[in-house]
């Protein structure tokens, strides 16, 4: 039965596909494809919370990616059956296509977590910047595959390409941008998203441009919302972080409303008793039948249905993952033991990249400092600040493990091998 919910506008790539006789849907494709790149795969090395490798139990960004999935394809499957007022059997915001969305929402994010995304931000800001979501649209647009034959990105659909956009406006709309953007030369893609409309005239702010999101790309950010809210807990009590004695001194010390203390005050019990871990699974559940849709009307509702719908949570639930947000951030994200790997984290990417910078941005040096790959890629481009670009895509694609080796090989006099440069 084919779903109406989709035109044929939504299903056009990039570039023109002849592609025929495939036994998968378009949605399919792209999901394949998000799951067959080597950049995927690199997220079981990078920074969730907790650094990758320490204890086996603790989430990675690869992990992470696949528990948004699954959580996107339950509010999927919840709503066509919930919200029948708006979706049927014929008209249903597609799983396969929300699956993929958040397979791919974290290819962009650099080792060490926010900490590395700030660092390279700040290093870049003289060249473009660097925004993780920014550099997810890079790299299905430009460098999957890149080295194939013929091949530049995984050529997306519109839908798909549109559905990882959580934000459309550009750097250079900002001053002093912290994040919240994406690249100024992806411009490209924003006005392929649009279908090439004037979409300039339909906001009077940034901020306006950047809420406006599919409703493919809503559910991945609550889906997103749920899995760092409820999961990031669970792994910082298991992990020692959040401990009954601290949760109960956090709580006196600040001032809570009473239902936020009563959340507080069924955490401890669920600690006490040993079962947290159960408890805060069942509240996935709570968070996926928190959601409810209501109409809307935009400027591309004559192109496609994926804008009509906007997502809904209940209040309640939205306050109780705000709560489970601040304590992680309070008790975990600030606390010295993270802040101290944080430091490392910074200080190692800052120490490469100005190298690298130096030898392959401001200069032509002579040394050879990246596999013979990526130093012809750099130094075969004349523009400065793309060549800068290409070394943050080189730092950026780095598992964490990756970072610490390479940087030890570049400053550390005790360590080398030669073997290890691949």
């Amino acid at each position: 039965m084919k779903n109406k919910f989709y035109t044929e506008w939504d299903l056009e790539r990039i570039k023109e596909s002849r592609r025929e006789n495939d036994y998968r849907s378009p949605f399919q494709i792209d999901r394949d494809r998000i799951i067959h790149s080597s950049e995927f795969r690199r997220l079981q090395g990078k920074t969730q919370v907790f650094l990758p490798g320490e204890y086996d139990f603790y989430r990675t960004r690869l992990t992470h990616s696949i528990e948004v999935a699954q959580i996107g394809r339950s509010i999927c499957n919840y709503l066509l059956h919930s919200q029948t007022d708006f979706l049927s059997d014929d008209y249903y915001i597609d799983p396969d296509l929300v699956e993929s969305i958040c397979l791919a929402h974290d290819l962009g994010h650099p080792p060490f977590g926010h900490a590395g995304e700030r660092t390279i931000n700040k290093l870049m800001a003289p060249y473009g910047g660097f925004e993780g979501n920014a550099q997810t649209l890079r790299l299905i647009t430009e460098i999957f595959y890149r080295g194939e034959e013929n091949r530049r990105g995984m050529n997306p659909t519109r839908a798909f390409l549109d559905g990882i956009l959580k934000y459309k406006a550009l750097f250079k709309n900002f001053r002093n941008p912290e994040n919240h953007f994406i690249y100024n030369d992806q411009k490209k893609y924003i006005e392929f998203v649009f279908g090439k409309k004037n979409y300039a005239s339909e906001f009077t702010s940034t901020t306006q441009l950047n809420k406006l999101r599919s409703i493919e790309c809503q559910i991945m950010d609550w889906a997103d919302d749920t899995a760092y809210a409820v999961n990031d807990l669970v792994d910082s009590i298991s992990g020692g972080f959040i401990t009954i004695a601290k949760l109960v001194q956090w709580q006196k010390e600040n001032s809570l409303s009473d239902f936020q203390h009563k959340i507080v005050d069924e955490m401890i019990e669920w600690m006490k008793s040993g079962k947290f871990k159960p408890k805060f699974g069942m509240q996935i559940g709570d968070f996926v039948r928190a959601c409810s849709l209501i109409k809307r009307k935009t400027f591309l509702d004559k192109l496609t249905n994926r804008y009509k719908l906007e997502l809904k949570i209940e209040k309640s639930v939205l306050e109780k993952a705000e709560l489970y947000k601040r304590i992680s951030v309070e008790l975990v994200f600030r606390s010295p033991q993270l802040h101290q790997m944080e430091y490392k984290g910074k200080y190692m990417i800052d120490m490469m990249f100005r190298l690298f910078e130096e030898n392959y941005v401001k200069t032509n040096g002579k040394m050879k400092l990246l596999t013979d790959f990526t130093d012809k890629i750099i130094r075969a481009e004349k523009n400065k600040s793309m060549r800068a670009r290409l070394v943050c895509d080189q730092i950026a694609g780095m598992t964490d493990s990756y970072a610490m080796r390479t940087y030890r090989r570049l400053f550390d006099p005790d360590y080398s091998s030669i073997a290890d440069l691949v």
